[in-house]
């Protein structure tokens, strides 16, 4: 166990993180994230309240879908990533455990006076992933398999309120299931009682995000890096960028409809080690000549493609796939060449 978030979360369970990953892709885990921050947002307003604050397209999605957000500062800048689905009478938001705090205070003092902002503390998060994901929740709360990637709804079981996406952050199939804290012991011990499902830790969901080419918060995303030196543009909306029916108006606006149009200083990339050496975040990558030219940001020995993979952010001049750079491994200088992302295809149900 290890202080995260302000939660005491488990690292690994006794499978250890190499059986919990390969276990996840090749049947289901259960990870618990109820360090995760979920709140609602309500009133006739809210909708484009959170417009204001975020680059994508809150208007036009529909009810019981999902999208992927950036939460921006004024200098487009990422101060958070979130899902945000659309329910019957308010917008329900999932927002980073570490983050939820200072998102809170955020969204108050920007839109507190537009819309009602409600934290669900007395719910719980447990995430559901892998391919045999949907078989095992489906015998215990039925209906479920008729979700499809990034939509959700409303389910029932012992007499609790469930709200079940069918989202993850493991590249896999799978589910995210807010639950009551008062069921949520007993319903994580029916899952768990689910032939193919185990525990699964935050070792495991580390490496499995980062084969999937994911950002984390506070790895790839931070306050200083925009979307577009992210690599996240895919998550903006026509309607959001120049020429749509609602661009811009919201925080960095200019700064990130300039990047749309004209590119930026600097990119994630997917980096393979090319020999077989671990290269963590923060180590430094350099050209050829020796030059610095960027950060790791993540990195790990891929237990599912046995290669020693990463993301890092580097100039733009060698962000192209296929170019040579150098990690220096505590001096030692580490070749590795930038590739697509992510390293293991996605396998979402898309219906």
């Amino acid at each position: 166990m290890v202080p995260f978030a302000g939660y005491s979360m488990p690292v690994q369970y006794p499978q250890g993180l190499i059986a919990e990953h390969r276990h996840t892709r090749s049947q289901a885990g259960l990870f618990d994230v109820s360090h995760m921050g979920q709140l609602t947002l309500s009133g006739p307003q809210a909708s484009l309240a959170l417009e204001s604050l975020i680059p994508m397209d809150v208007l036009g999605l529909g009810l019981g879908r999902q999208r992927y957000g950036l939460l921006l500062n004024d200098e487009g800048g990422v101060l958070d990533d979130l899902m945000f689905t659309r329910c019957a009478d308010h917008l329900l938001l999932v927002v980073n455990g570490a983050c939820k705090a200072a998102d809170l205070a955020h969204l108050q003092a920007r839109i507190g006076q537009r819309c009602r902002i409600t934290p669900l503390e007395t719910h719980a998060l447990l995430a559901l992933q892998g391919p045999a994901a949907a078989t095992a929740l489906e015998r215990v709360v039925p209906g479920v398999a008729a979700l499809v990637f990034m939509s959700g709804g409303h389910f029932g079981w012992a007499g609790h309120a469930l709200f079940i996406t069918r989202s993850g952050y493991t590249g896999e199939d799978g589910f995210e299931i807010s639950v009551p804290q008062a069921g949520a012991d007993a319903l994580a011990r029916a899952l768990l009682a689910q032939p193919e499902v185990l525990p699964i830790g935050l070792g495991a969901r580390n490496s499995l995000r980062l084969e999937a080419g994911l950002c984390l918060y506070g790895n790839e995303l931070d306050a200083q890096t925009t979307p577009a030196q992210a690599q996240l543009l895919w998550a903006v909306q026509k309607v959001r960028r120049t020429g749509g029916a609602r661009a811009g108006g919201f925080p960095g606006a200019e700064r990130v409809l300039h990047e749309i149009g004209h590119g930026c200083d600097r990119l994630r990339v997917g980096l393979l080690a090319l020999e077989r050496v671990p290269v963590r975040e923060h180590t430094a990558l350099q050209d050829a000549a020796g030059q610095p030219i960027g950060q790791v940001s993540s990195g790990l020995l891929g237990p599912s493609v046995d290669r020693a993979i990463a993301m890092g952010c580097v100039d733009r001049r060698y962000a192209d796939v296929g170019t040579q750079v150098v990690a220096m491994v505590r001096g030692k200088p580490v070749p590795m060449q930038v590739c697509a992302l992510p390293f293991v295809p996605h396998r979402y149900h898309r219906g």
